[in-house]
């Protein structure tokens, strides 16, 4: 087998572009790749080998060109994001057989930049989910242990960019979704501010909170692929018309910290989060310190009700959109139904896994007549309190900093009986996607306990990816380089 799999996105990017390796050798070796891995891992829902490599006959046939800035580099995308031809399931039976006919932006983006699409990955179902054991489907292994879950629900794309199957991946974040299994699988992962990236050709599960983001293995990838998917679409009302800067030129301009200001929540620091996942962040706060960085502590006071915030609001939105899989018009039918409740009725009830209806059931009693006020309306008014918080404590830092997650990855299974468990692993990661600023978990060490990666989450102003990518790239080449994931070999 070809070692191009181990590149980078960079370095494979740079190869093809000097035409010392075509966009065929490039996807063959990801095709190999995930032959070789996927009977452990299960990353992937869909491998599209044919029509992945008739694009990248046709990439060689045309040529690279600087129009084309990602020519010839494979990629996966999560399966909750439409891409012509290829299925997309959102990780559920509801939707087991749709096949879309158009391309999300963000991928059609990357497709114009010259991306070969390899694949969907797997996910938890619609995206509800902190370790892809949700899908419908199966469950997705992590690359550094298999008897340990990848994080989710973008887990297929995490797993798959750590076991290198591709040089990159988008992910979704709608609580966490990227940077936690990025955190777990020990790669970089970017939630951008809300409105940055497009969400047309996205399968919502909260509208107000979803953000598609890159998955890589280094932070100066991760800029590549928010470089082309970022800017105004007409096609998506959220999206915000704001000047997208030069993010690879905002890497190169900064080879220290000093004059950055870094933010420590007590909030984020204190008891629940284990000692060696704290370590390791406390560790690379040390470090970013050293590299000229100036330390600060900041309240988010507000933190500790942003689960409770976070389940109202994102159920009431998933009530809403789910609401459309109704056996209707796409999706899954059930043929014994005799009348039109019956059919609604039983097609949503195996459609939907157990966790999809929980929510689904949550969002449609917080949204009732008798308590609208007393939760949703509530929820969204400390919404906007919380966003403040952030206001305030931006005031004083340039970035925040904290722990991705309390701990490194758990078994498999550990944690699918008690979902209040499994939500509160998203309680550092959640308070960003309430405030709509952007995010970064950056690989930081292993625990020494456990031997898994551990992820520092880097928080910025909206709008400000530029600041936040190059602090994590200066900081990315202090840290020590994490090693291939052992649990492949």
């Amino acid at each position: 087998m070809s070692d191009l799999h181990l590149k980078t996105l960079s370095e494979i990017r740079g190869l093809l572009a000097e035409r010392r390796v075509s966009a065929e050798e490039a996807t063959k070796a990801c095709l190999e790749r995930i032959e070789a891995t996927e009977p452990t891992i299960q990353a992937l829902l869909h491998v599209s080998a044919e029509t992945a490599l008739a694009e990248a006959r046709a990439l060689d046939a045309a040529g690279p060109g600087p129009e084309r800035p990602l020519w010839g580099v494979p990629l996966t995308v999560k399966d909750c994001l439409t891409a012509k031809g290829l299925p997309a399931t959102a990780g559920s039976r509801i939707l087991e057989n749709f096949v879309p006919f158009y391309d999300a932006t963000a991928v059609a983006r990357l497709k114009a930049a010259g991306a070969v699409i390899l694949g969907k990955s797997n996910m938890d179902e619609f995206a509800m989910g902190s370790s892809t054991e949700n899908s419908a489907f199966h469950p997705t292994r992590n690359p550094w242990d298999p008897e340990r879950v990848p994080g989710g629900s973008s887990g297929g794309s995490a797993a798959a960019v750590a076991a290198c199957q591709g040089f990159g991946a988008l992910g979704t974040d709608t609580g966490g979704s990227i940077r936690q299994p990025a955190s777990f699988c020990g790669i970089v992962g970017l939630k951008p501010t809300y409105g940055r990236v497009s969400r047309y050709g996205l399968i919502a599960y909260g509208s107000s909170l979803d953000q598609i983001g890159p998955m890589t293995r280094t932070v100066e990838d991760a800029a590549r692929l928010l470089q082309v998917m970022a800017g105004h679409d007409t096609r998506d009302s959220t999206s915000v018309d704001e000047p997208v800067p030069d993010y690879l030129a905002s890497l190169s301009a900064r080879s220290d910290l000093k004059g950055l200001t870094i933010g420590l929540p007590e909030e984020y620091w204190g008891e629940g989060v284990d000692p060696e996942v704290a370590e390791c962040c406390r560790a690379a706060v040390a470090q970013a310190e050293s590299l000229g960085a100036r330390i600060v502590p900041v309240p988010l006071k507000l933190s500790e009700y942003a689960v409770a915030v976070y389940y109202v609001i994102a159920t009431a939105e998933a009530s809403s959109n789910l609401a459309r899989f109704d056996g209707v018009r796409y999706g899954h039918r059930d043929k014994q139904a005799q009348d039109l409740t019956e059919m609604y009725t039983r097609s949503r009830t195996q459609g939907f896994g157990d966790e999809v209806q929980r929510r689904i059931i949550l969002g449609t009693y917080v949204l009732s007549a008798g308590y609208y006020d007393a939760y949703y309306r509530k929820a969204a008014q400390v919404r906007a309190l919380l966003r403040r918080d952030f206001d305030a404590a931006f005031e004083s830092c340039d970035l925040i900093a904290g722990p991705v997650c309390p701990t490194t990855a758990f078994r498999v299974g550990q944690m699918t009986s008690d979902p209040l468990q499994m939500y509160l692993m998203d309680i550092f990661t959640i308070s960003a996607n309430l405030a709509g600023i952007p995010g970064l978990s950056l690989p930081c060490g292993l625990g020494r306990d456990s031997g898994m990666p551990v992820g520092l989450q880097l928080m910025a102003r909206p709008f400000a990816e530029d600041v936040l990518l190059s602090a994590a790239n200066v900081l990315e080449r202090a840290l020590p380089k994490l090693p291939q994931p052992g649990g492949l070999i």
